[in-house]
């Protein structure tokens, strides 16, 4: 098996597995089921269009690690994610940031991904326009959480806090957007050349 096979199948693996286990005894079962239900959802998406549209390996690998956050914050509730607290006293935030740090991937991978699409599908060839454009799906799929998160808080009511994970901050909304953008910008700005070597490759999946 080629080595790009052997890559995503581990990548795979570890995703399956981190699910599994986060599974057996969450902080809460249905904020788990909340957090987790985009990587039952993209998962099998994957599988279903691999060789009919196949990702660069760069985002495949930032698939993976983008699950990953969102099983821990769904495992332990983004409040109160270990890593999170250690972060909290090793830098002296009021709150535990790992909130922020799952809203900065909520730019940061969907980037990338927005990116390869509008460029294999010769839907933006100017690449400021490029930039802008990747900017607003962002920020587009950012507010679309955002209005999920008021969804559940106006239909669960005291049973969506932890989902909501906003820790008593009244510009949770506009943090976490804001961080949405800076995790874009921050992709855009680190990985651009390497996705275009990618890109490049024969297969995008290499």
């Amino acid at each position: 098996m080629e080595n790009k096979g052997r890559v995503e199948i581990l990548l795979l693996a570890v995703v399956l597995g981190a699910l599994a286990v986060s599974g057996i005894a969450p902080a809460d079962r249905l904020t788990w089921l909340m957090e987790v239900l985009p990587v039952m959802l993209v998962v099998p998406l994957l599988l279903a269009t691999r060789r009919s549209c196949p990702l660069t390996r760069l985002l495949y690998v930032l698939i993976a690690l983008h699950a990953l956050v969102l099983i821990l914050g769904g495992a332990y509730t983004y409040a109160r994610v270990p890593a999170g607290f250690w972060l909290q006293d090793l830098f002296g935030f009021a709150r535990n940031p790992y909130d922020r740090i799952g809203h900065f991937f909520q730019g940061f991978v969907p980037a990338i991904a927005a990116r390869e699409i509008l460029l294999r599908r010769q839907v933006v060839r100017g690449r400021g326009w490029l930039v802008f454009i990747v900017c607003c799906i962002c920020l587009a799929i950012s507010a679309l959480y955002e209005l999920i998160e008021w969804g559940a808080a106006v239909s669960m009511g005291q049973g969506a806090v932890e989902f909501l994970g906003t820790q008593g901050d009244p510009w949770d909304t506009q943090s976490d957007m804001a961080m949405a953008l800076i995790g874009a910008l921050a992709a855009l700005f680190a990985l651009t050349r390497l996705h275009d070597r990618q890109l490049a490759l024969p297969g995008a999946s290499r």
